[in-house]
């Protein structure tokens, strides 16, 4: 089907720049101005940015008088944008990983899984364990209960419990977050 492209709306400037700018007077701060700190005109201040060959840019619209800076809005986009994408990068990413149990699990299954979850905490991941009850297997609720928390105290030393065992449809969830390794 041929027609119009989609429209794309052109985004905003989260700025605003030079001759957008409202106020009848401003801040501006920087280099560029005696003290780095001073209340001008408008065209004061454009006058500054323009003399400098820079632009000047509102970075607090709400403060009373609006400040300004007198830069190359270019340059500080791109800054913003890196800084942005670094925040980005450092945020921590947290991992939730799984481990299934049934009512009966027998204990080497059991060491098994525990051996799992001790990697997954050492990595920094959260821990979700849950008994999955199949069938008429729901009549052992208790034992379900009784391995999640015989689990959560064998990983007592690397995990802390987020959430006691609940019981959700057919599944009984623990879960569990590394404990900080700041020592």
């Amino acid at each position: 089907m041929k027609g119009k492209p989609p429209f794309r709306q052109r985004q905003e400037e989260p700025y605003k720049v030079n001759d957008r700018i409202r106020a009848r007077e401003v801040r501006v701060v920087g280099d560029y101005v005696e003290g780095g700190n001073a209340v001008l005109t408008l065209a004061q201040a454009l006058k500054v940015a323009e003399e400098n060959e820079l632009d000047l840019v509102e970075i607090s619209p709400n403060a009373t008088p609006p400040v300004c800076k007198v830069i190359d809005y270019a340059k500080f986009k791109y800054e913003q944008k890196k800084k942005q994408k670094e925040i980005k990068a450092n945020a921590a990413k947290t991992v939730l990983k799984e481990i299934r149990f049934g009512p009966n699990t027998d204990d080497h299954d059991f060491n098994f899984k525990l051996k799992h979850a001790i990697n997954f905490l050492k990595e920094g991941a959260k821990v979700k364990a849950y008994v999955h009850f199949v069938g008429r297997s729901i009549v052992f609720k208790e034992r379900g209960e009784m391995l999640l928390l015989r689990f959560a105290q064998e990983l007592e030393e690397y995990a802390q419990v987020e959430q006691l065992p609940k019981l959700e449809g057919k599944r009984m969830f623990l879960f569990l977050a590394p404990k900080s390794s700041k020592k």
